[in-house]
């Protein structure tokens, strides 16, 4: 699964760069420990005027039908084997598909003897990126309170990932991020082919400190290397 990500990068020009959002977003505040429940920076396309937009949203996915939000916190995850026949899932994947903005995630490493390691996880070249992600509104019954909530897609793992963990987060290639927000595109079983592991040669990884485990630590010195 994915429960930790950073979005330590959050220059507006670079990010409207990779991600073509129009106009520019916000200035956003870098984040080194974004868990569950919380807010998170994703990109959706406006079906009327074709621009990619940037959207806050609550982390961990609330169906419409849903009874109560706590919900969400088991569904931070999606299963791309699962996606498309999954009633939770299934029509976001179809109508309302989102890009959920990183540049590094975490993933904890068992070892073989003693505590897991947590090791973050970038892209070599270290650019802010996307993972698949799937969005939806729920209305709390009693305050009619409107929440935007998503969540991330994850596969198997590719040759990096394999060594720490059995599943990873789909990240996208920016060359699917159009058709991956299309909403002209409605048969989501058609996208399937995009949810695959990234290559592992485009990617980096090394341990960090054991701060990260705690929700509530949220600095730069999360992401440097331990020694």
């Amino acid at each position: 699964m994915c429960g930790r990500f950073t979005l330590t990068e959050v220059n507006p020009e670079v990010l409207s760069q990779n991600f073509g959002v129009d106009p520019p977003p916000p200035d956003l505040p870098p984040r080194y420990n974004v868990a569950p429940s919380q807010p998170v920076a994703t990109v959706i396309r406006d079906p009327e005027s074709g621009r990619n937009q940037l959207a806050m949203m609550r982390w961990g996915l609330i169906p419409s039908w849903a009874k109560d939000a706590s919900v969400g916190y088991k569904m931070i995850n999606a299963r791309a084997e699962t996606v498309a026949e999954k009633p939770a899932y299934r029509t976001a994947l179809s109508r309302r598909r989102c890009l959920i903005v990183a540049d590094g995630f975490y993933e904890w490493q068992a070892q073989a003897q003693g505590p897991k390691v947590p090791m973050y996880i970038t892209l070599a070249d270290h650019q802010p990126f996307g993972f698949a992600g799937l969005w939806e509104r729920w209305t709390e019954p009693e305050s009619g309170e409107v929440l935007t909530t998503c969540t991330i897609i994850t596969t198997e793992p590719n040759d990096l990932m394999a060594t720490i963990h059995n599943r990873m987060p789909v990240i996208l290639p920016r060359e699917a991020y159009d058709r991956w927000l299309d909403p002209a595109e409605t048969d989501g079983r058609a996208l399937t082919d995009l949810l695959r592991p990234y290559p592992a040669g485009q990617m980096a990884a090394y341990p960090v400190s054991r701060l990260v485990n705690a929700p509530g630590n949220d600095g730069p010195e999360l992401i440097q290397r331990a020694s």
